[in-house]
């Protein structure tokens, strides 16, 4: 090698059940492109080679499948090990990864750093979506496991601080990374024209919903607060997304009598088309690690009513300079932040601007200077 060549960066891994269309997984995918741009050498490793978001790869990025089968847990493991032992990547960053595959996927004889990238708010998923015994095993394994992990990153202050009481760690072991969910892509995707006829002009306002039909987005809080605000004004409530609780869903909306005022669309790949259209984006979760939508949002100049769940939309809207929060399950407070919302002036600009400390470029150095840093102690 002569002195003029730089020598090659070493391979960084990105490990993830699979590429579902959820919000944990779009932000580990930004960043693997974010590093590939960079020069990294990167792998996206899956257990399985599914999801919305296959097609997003790009190809400087390779992408590995494990091929697990039933029993998951167990053959992604045993897959996962043959692969580290192969390529010895010099990082692994594992995401959604609860029961810690991949340090016991991790062969003594392999140098490989697992860094742990929290992308939710474990206790309580642990304690109200994974049931009393198996969420207390989970959280057992959480309290040993992570601590042997090379490092832990936490996607907001909220779930860091989480994290450290489930582990029993100090604080300032587990780094705040936020998502970078926003790049070029969002801003000019929210400017193409939308082919509905809720969108045109002289239309009631649309209030839109974005994320997967499941309990923690708790879309019937924000179905029933719509309830509410229907009976004060003319609106129309879009819920981008698809799930499990469709039906049930559905049939709240039969039971208030509003077929022709919600809108169940499923899932699209331009959400952000709708957000920079819509009169007003209202989040209902039950809780989030980030909540990358509420970033997207402002990204296209949304205005934003949300719940104050743990943890991350306080964070994102900064306690609430740059949208409202309202107590998690309280349809009656939600109806009328929204309603208040709708009669207020929003300076759009301002929620743009905002949205750039969340921009995936600006994140993405974040994570290399953690991955410089671990290889220095390496």
């Amino acid at each position: 090698m002569t002195a003029h060549q730089s020598r090659p960066k070493p391979l960084i891994s990105i490990f993830l059940p699979t590429l579902a269309g959820g919000g944990a997984e779009r932000a580990m995918l930004y960043l693997a492109i974010g590093l590939a741009e960079r020069g990294w050498r990167v792998d996206l490793v899956l257990a399985e080679a599914r999801g919305e978001y296959l097609d997003h790869i790009p190809l400087e990025i390779r992408l590995i499948d494990l091929r697990a089968t039933f029993p998951i847990v167990v053959t992604k493991t045993i897959a996962l090990r043959r692969y580290l032992e192969k390529e010895q990547p010099a990082i692994l960053f594992s995401a959604l990864d609860i029961l810690s595959s991949a340090y016991w996927a991790r062969p003594a004889t392999v140098s490989t750093q697992i860094v742990m990238c929290v992308q939710t708010y474990l206790s309580e998923q642990f304690k109200n979506h994974q049931g009393r015994t198996f969420g207390k095993a989970r959280s057992r394994m959480v309290r040993w496991l992570y601590p042997k992990c090379d490092a832990i990153v936490a996607a907001s202050i909220g779930t860091a601080e989480d994290v450290a009481g489930l582990t029993r760690l100090p604080v300032d072991r587990i780094q705040v990374i936020y998502n970078p969910v926003v790049t070029q892509e969002v801003f000019q995707k929210s400017e193409i024209s939308i082919d509905h006829p809720w969108f045109n002009s002289g239309e009631p306002p649309v209030i839109l919903g974005i994320g997967r039909l499941v309990s923690q987005k708790d879309f019937p809080t924000l179905i029933t607060a719509f309830a509410k605000v229907r009976e004060n004004r003319p609106a129309r409530l879009m819920i981008l997304g698809e799930g499990d609780d469709r039906a049930a869903l559905e049939a709240l909306i039969q039971k208030f009598g509003l077929e022709s005022d919600v809108a169940l669309p499923g899932f699209t790949e331009n959400p952000y088309a709708y957000l920079s259209k819509a009169s007003l984006f209202a989040l209902s979760s039950r809780f989030e690690g980030f909540g990358n939508v509420v970033a997207e949002a402002l990204a296209c100049g949304a205005p934003v009513v949300s719940t104050d769940c743990p943890s991350g939309p306080a964070e994102i809207l900064d306690h609430g300079k740059y949208g409202r929060l309202i107590p998690v399950a309280d349809p009656a407070t939600m109806a009328i932040a929204i309603l208040e919302m709708l009669d207020s002036p929003v300076d759009r600009a301002a929620l743009k601007r905002r949205s750039l400390e969340f921009e995936r470029d600006r994140i993405v150095d974040q994570y290399v200077d953690l991955i410089e840093r671990l290889l220095v102690e390496r």
